[in-house]
Formats: structure tokens, sequence, C-alpha cells
């Protein structure tokens, strides 16, 4: 079965209000969808990069794989890493490889007629989330109606942003902690904005709060510094990192440090389901719980299978965009994703008419 097109378009969603983080704002975000087409099926993959993946994929991806065998997706895989040889791997070029390779995998359950997990092998009926969000640019009522809310909807675990004022993250997390109540677990993402010194003074501030996360407290480029706050931090604390990983080499270099307690992965981002799956072994290999970062519809089939993966993540304004954009997408019920087990592939389609007035040409 030859590929007989493959299809890549960018879509531009502004956020319902301007949000930041410990180290970033933002007022849109960017979708890159790729579509493959082989025998009169159309795969579906996506990931959140910029508008240059997308002329990336129809330029270097496309003429790669366009007659190639549309089943062998690690040959694929192997021919998308070719391609882009001489363009370094890491960040667009590995963000491109990623939507493709979903693409495929979409493409390959829906010719077999199985959804992506049952292909993949399912050690699970569903994989629980978590609610994240609580950006820092959010007044205080915003944080607290946004976690309360995912609390009240049955998720047991919620995170917010820290880092961009860390004197006054103390009482916002508070405030976090009592719109949320006792029994749900509280989860903190500095995105890499403390100092050693500040994460550490931090961590002992959150841990009255009852927070168990916290998300790259120190740059992920600082490995000894993850190392350090990980081996300091508060009984019941967990360090985690890893969403800026591309390839096994990033991922690989993180366990070797030991620094951190959950790694982070993110299939639209570390080369797709192929890398995702990768990233698993290593986990297995390591003894490392896993959890998948944002674009919830898109990991809910292989965090089934994935036998460390022990939630997903799911982000607002990914979820905000798959809802607007996907017919397919899902909702967490009773704290966890449950795949639409019904549908073959992922599950998802682009509704592209209702993305054609985000499209950017």
């Amino acid at each position: 079965m030859k590929i007989e097109s493959v299809r890549a378009a960018a879509y531009v969603v502004p956020t319902e209000e301007p949000e930041s983080d410990g180290t970033l704002e933002w007022s849109a975000t960017t979708l890159v969808a790729a579509h493959v087409r082989a025998g009169g099926r159309t795969g579906f993959g996506y990931s959140y990069a910029d508008t240059a993946t997308a002329r990336l994929i129809a330029d270097k991806l496309a003429p790669m794989l366009e007659g190639a065998e549309a089943l062998d997706t690690g040959a694929r895989y192997a021919d998308m890493l070719r391609a882009i040889r001489n363009l370094g791997r890491p960040g667009i070029c590995s963000m491109a490889i990623s939507a493709v390779d979903c693409a495929l995998w979409d493409l390959k359950a829906k010719t077999l007629g199985t959804p992506l997990a049952r292909l993949l092998g399912a050690c699970r009926d569903s994989i629980p989330a978590y609610g994240s969000g609580g950006f820092t640019s959010y007044p205080i009522a915003r944080l607290r109606k946004q976690l309360g809310g995912w609390a009240e909807a049955g998720l047991r675990f919620v995170k917010m942003k820290v880092g961009r004022a860390p004197g006054e993250d103390p009482a916002r997390v508070a405030q976090a902690r009592e719109a949320i109540g006792p029994q749900t677990a509280l989860f903190v993402d500095a995105n890499g904005a403390c100092t050693r010194k500040q994460a550490l003074a931090l961590a002992e501030e959150f841990s009255m709060q009852g927070v168990s996360w916290f998300e790259e407290p120190v740059s992920s480029d600082d490995l000894a510094g993850l190392r350090l706050v990980r081996d300091r931090a508060p009984a019941g604390m967990a360090v985690s990192a890893g969403e800026y990983g591309y390839d096994l080499f990033y991922f690989r270099r993180m366990l070797e440090a030991g620094a951190v307690d959950v790694l982070q992965a993110d299939a639209t981002r570390c080369e797709g389901i192929t890398g995702l799956l990768i990233v698993d072994g290593l986990c297995e290999a390591t003894g490392t719980p896993l959890s998948t970062h944002c674009a919830p519809s898109l990991h809910a089939h292989p965090a089934c299978a994935a036998k460390r993966v022990r939630h997903v993540e799911y982000f607002h304004d990914h979820a905000r965009i798959e809802h607007m954009l996907f017919d397919g997408a899902l909702t967490p019920v009773n704290g966890a994703l449950h795949p639409d087990l019904s549908r073959p592939g992922l599950g998802l389609e682009l509704k592209h008419a209702d993305a054609q007035r985000f499209a950017v040409s």
C-alpha cells in the first residue's frame, strides 16, 4: 500500500486571553496538522509547533515518503530521520517527524480496522488525566475556578504554573489548595524559571500545602540542578522534567543524571508514536515512571499501551483546541481519558471547515 500524498497545514488559534508561565508569555497556539493518504484512507497526526514545521513536512518529508510502503512505520521513521540529517534533529525537525509519524500510525490502524491502542497492545482501558493550566497571568479568582472546577469534575490531580513571581507563589498555591480541597493532588510547574536555591526554598513552602509534583523547578538544561532539587526536595514531592526532549539521547542523559523522579515525554515533539514507545522502553529498562505532556486526545491511545505511563496531561489550551477543531476529542470521565474503541486509529479527524478560519498560508 503505497503512500499517495503527505500534506501539512498550520493553524494559529488565539487563546481566550493572554497567558503566561514562569518563563514565557503567549496569546496564541499553533497547530500543525499532517495527513497521509494511502489505500483510499487518510491518517491524521499533529504537533503544536511553529508554522515552519508545516513547510518542512512539505519540502523534506513528503518527497521522501510518497511512493513508499505506508504500513512499514519503522522504515518510514528511519526515512524521515535521513531526510533531516543535515538540518539538525531537535526542535522543528523532530516535531515535523512527530506529526507525520502519528499520521502514519493512525493510517495503519485505520487500514487494519482497529483502534490504535489495540494495535499497539493495550495494557489498560483508560489512563488517568490531570488538569493543567493555572497560568501565572490568572487572577486568583480565575485560578481557583479553573482548578476547583477540575476537582469537582472528578480529576484526581491538577497542576498550576509558578515561577514568574516566586515571592507570590506560596500564597497562590495556598489559594489553589483551598479551592481543590485536601483529596485532590496538587502539582506545580515552574518551566525552569527558578534558580537552584529558589527552587529548594519554594519546595519547602509548597510541601506545606501538600504539593506532590514539582515540574522543571530549574532549567532542564541544568541536569545537576534538577538532581540537586530531587535529592533535597521534601519527602513525597516528585521532581519531573522531559517535555523538551526530542530524541532518545536527551532522555537517556536525563535518566543517567538521576535528574527526575518521573520522566515526561510528548509524542508531538519526541518523534511521534514511534518515539514515545522508544522512551517508554527506556523507562521500562530503568524502572522510571513516565507521564505524557500536553496533546491529551493524541496521547490517550499510546498511553494505554505504554507500560510505564502513569498519567496524561489534560492541558487547557490543547484540550480547548482539540474540542474546537477535532471530531472525536476526548474529555476525562471519572478522572481518566478513555480511548474510543469504536473508532479505528486515533479516533480523531480534523474538522477542516472549522479550522479554515485559523489557517496560515
